[in-house]
């Protein structure tokens, strides 16, 4: 059973679903959504899946990643696992693998490391000049450039923070409302009935919360897609 609030974020607790089998379901059930439209007979989930593709569509074709090839289908598979990542975590007694850092980490990382790798490989010169912002101060120079080199460095990390500490803070606040419910079966009838309806509105709210940190995510990293020197792909 669950010690205290904080238990959940254990990943070694498994309670009802494992961390590891939880992400080979997820996995497996993305697999097969993504791959509904080649299928003979189409399925009500084609719908969603279009529905995901047109989001991250819109999104790529209005950055320098339309130009990356296969950076809109990475993101889309990024999207959806992130989302039921999100949304399985909300069941009771199942962990939350967004809510841990190494999960967000493990994400984010790759994808920022292959987005400079393949800047410094496409052109390096622009990489180098976008560290220097044009019309700058000479005197200034060499901060602007060491400020831009941390602010590209953090990235990562601000990215697996941002949907952990998201995720981390929602499932505290959902512990203790399911803490003071419990002990108010003990009270007055009108207590339970407030205290449920809170629980089921938050948990909505969380919902909305899972599915907004999934886009936000995928949003920052089509913005980071932005600084690839993209024309120089081609030539």
């Amino acid at each position: 059973m669950l010690s205290d609030i904080f238990s959940s974020f254990d990943d070694q607790n498994q309670v009802f679903f494992s961390t590891y089998l939880t992400m080979w379901i997820i996995s497996f059930f993305i697999i097969i959504m993504l791959n509904m439209n080649f299928w003979v007979f189409t399925h009500n989930w084609s719908l969603l899946t279009g529905f995901i593709n047109n989001i991250i569509f819109l999104q790529t074709s209005r950055t320098s990643g339309s130009a990356l090839g296969g950076f809109y289908l990475i993101l889309t598979a990024l999207f959806s696992f992130i989302i039921f990542s999100n949304l399985t975590g909300l069941i009771p007694y199942v962990f939350s693998p967004t809510s841990h850092l190494l999960f967000s980490l493990s994400i984010a990382f790759p994808l920022w490391v292959s987005l400079i790798i393949s800047s410094v490989f496409s052109s390096p010169k622009k990489v180098i000049g976008g560290l220097l912002p044009m019309g700058a101060p000479a005197v200034l120079n060499p901060f602007l450039v060491l400020i831009e080199t941390v602010s590209i460095l953090v990235r990562p990390l601000t990215l697996s923070v941002r949907l952990m500490a998201n995720m981390s803070a929602g499932h505290i606040v959902l512990g203790l409302l399911s803490i003071y419910l419990e002990a108010a079966i003990f009270m007055s009838g009108m207590s339970i009935l407030v205290l449920s309806a809170i629980q089921i509105m938050y948990t909505i709210f969380e919902v909305g919360i899972s599915l907004i940190q999934a886009y936000i995510f995928c949003l920052l990293l089509t913005l980071y897609s932005d600084d690839h020197p993209h024309f120089d792909i081609f030539n």
